[in-house]
Formats: C-alpha cells, structure tokens, sequence
C-alpha cells in the first residue's frame, strides 16, 4: 500500500462515520468501492479488510451509546442471534464459491436505491400509524440472517439494509442505529476471525489489508464516537431523512459501478 494514503485514509474513515454511524451504517459499505476500483484490493481479501474496518471502528459509536444508556436491549440481541451464523457462512462462500462482485452490486442497487427513497418520501409525507407495521421478532431474525450472510460474503456491515427497513416499518432511528452497529461489530469480528481460520488452509488473496482497515477503522474509530454524540440532537425526522438519503447513495454508487 502507498503509505501517502493513510492520512487520506484515516480522513475518510473519520467522515463517513461522522455521517453514517449516528443512523446505524457503520461506513463500510461506501468504502467497498473504493478499495476495488481505486485502491486495487484483491478479492476476496477486500472482504476481511471491510470486517476489519468495523472491529477497530465499531467501539468508538458503542462507547457512547453505551455511556447514553441507549446500548442492548431486545432488538439488539435479535440482530446479533441472526447475523452471527449468517458471516459465517457467508465467509465460507466467499472462500470457496466466489461470487462476482458486479452482481452483488446490481443486487444492492435494486435494493438500496428505491429502499431510501421509499423512506425518504415515507418521511417527508408519513403514513398513517399500523400496529402491525412494526416487524416480528421472527421476521426481524430472518432479515438479521440474510444480512449476516451478505456481511460475510462481501464485507458490509449490515446497517445500511437492516436501518433503512425497520426505520421504513417503524421502529424509531434511535433505537435501530444502536442495535445496528452492535449488530456490525460483533458480526464483523466472528466474521473476521473466520476468514483467518480459512486462511490458514486455503490458498489466495484470504487475509486483510491490514494498513489499509487499520488506517480505516481508526478514523472510523473517532468519527463513529462524534456521529452517535451527535444523534440525540437530531430529531427523528431529519435521522429517517439522513437514513433514507444514505441508502439512495449506496444504492446509486453500486448501480454505477455495477453496469460498467
């Protein structure tokens, strides 16, 4: 790696989790794209690096919920209980079946773009209030587990699909976001020490860029802290807002990249 980018590194991770983490995205998902397209990362390398990102990063944000009392509960656990065992099999997919990394871009656009934009309009115009708009237990798990696996194949953290669908059903920012990184860190860590298992006994391109989601993660680390200092002087309507925007972002980054 260039060792002139990690300050532009650090800068970035600093950034993009200032602006992401106080909605629950950890930031990964913006810098998949920039470490295959400009940085040259080896795949499937580029996949632990991103979980990487978010072990060293995902602290920062959990410390201050933590702090503001806003860390656990049941959402986060459900979370948990299905994107753990999703990374890790998505990790083994990875590994052994290597999927192309321009359908799983499409696949994001198609589901990110008009997701942020549903949630941008829901906001600006809201529905009137379903008692059954908020997702089960059971449904939440099953979204966790899907997502997880994404996670482990292709290195996000999770926050920017499960965010923008349970804000989109319900389930106020304030509680999601903390959830949702709690979610991304601990997945992130199974999910990265299962990469380093299979590193051991297969051949390739397996383990991290260690300078590069070092440099990463600990702007990440700081900005993820200031971004969830930040949330509780948002209100909820500008959070959906920022949620929704971000996912059309993703979804229209990916689309871009995708059908080059």
């Amino acid at each position: 790696m260039d060792w002139t980018a990690v300050p532009l590194g650090f800068t970035a991770g600093l950034v993009i989790s200032t602006v992401t983490s106080p909605v629950g995205v950890s930031g990964a998902v913006f810098l998949l794209p920039v470490q295959v397209s400009v940085l040259g990362v080896p795949s499937p390398a580029v996949t632990p690096t991103n979980l990487l990102f978010n072990v060293v990063a995902g602290p920062g944000a959990l410390l201050r919920h933590h702090r503001a009392g806003s860390l656990g509960g049941p959402l986060t656990r459900l979370l948990i209980t299905g994107t753990v065992p999703g990374v890790v099999v998505g990790a083994l997919v990875r590994v052994f079946a290597v999927p192309g990394p321009r359908v799983f871009r499409l696949l994001v656009a198609v589901l990110l773009l008009p997701l942020g934009l549903w949630l941008v309009a829901r906001t600006v115009r809201p529905a009137a209030p379903r008692p059954d708009a908020v997702p089960s237990a059971g449904a939440t798990r099953t979204l966790a587990l899907a997502v997880g696996t994404v996670g482990g194949i292709y290195g996000i953290g999770g926050g920017s699909i499960l965010g923008p669908v349970l804000a989109g059903r319900g389930v106020p920012v304030a509680e999601v976001a903390p959830a949702a990184l709690a979610s991304t860190f601990v997945t992130s860590l199974v999910g990265a020490g299962t990469y380093a298992v299979l590193a051991l006994g297969a051949d390739g391109d397996i383990a991290p860029d260690w300078t590069l989601g070092l440099t990463y993660g600990l702007g990440g680390l700081v900005g993820g802290y200031l971004g969830a200092r930040l949330q509780p002087r948002l209100p909820e309507r500008a959070l959906r807002l920022l949620l929704g925007a971000l996912a059309a972002a993703v979804g229209t980054l990916y689309a871009v990249q995708g059908l080059r």
